[in-house]
């Protein structure tokens, strides 16, 4: 398990609303289609947490390229007006945070800090039942 936190670009306040049952829906989408279980998703207004469960051969960059990229590209893609207030460019910073999590150990304790260390944390998606890839 992997605790990700990817900033927007210029730490820009781009998730609302809208954007941010898009981010939903396409993260969905995406643990239908690859080896990603996506056990928690939460957005502030300039970053987002995941809580990602993933198969040992998905590396961590492997597993940040593949939400980066699918995500950025529909949420362009969906959401036009983000797009704008980015001035067209990337919708990600090109850094993000990685940290993992023991199955036993600390998941609790990140999923804590994740809802009390931001101003406007919305939980998004919570899906704790682990599945068998």
């Amino acid at each position: 398990m992997y605790h990700l936190v990817f900033p927007a670009k210029y730490r820009r306040a781009v998730f609302d609303e809208e954007v941010d049952m898009v981010l939903k829906d396409i993260c969905l989408e995406i643990e239908q289609r690859s080896e990603l279980k996506f056990l928690e998703i939460g957005t502030d207004k300039d970053h987002v947490h995941f809580l990602v469960q993933s198969i040992p051969m998905y590396n961590v960059t492997k597993i940040v390229t593949i939400i980066k990229s699918l995500t950025a590209r529909e949420i362009f893609r969906r959401c036009p007006q983000v797009k704008k207030q980015l001035w067209g460019g990337e919708f990600w910073t090109d850094g993000y945070f990685a940290s993992t999590i023991g199955k036993h150990g600390d998941e609790g304790k990140i999923a804590n800090y994740v809802k009390n260390q931001g101003n406007e944390y919305h939980k998004l998606h919570d899906d704790r039942q682990l599945r068998l890839f």
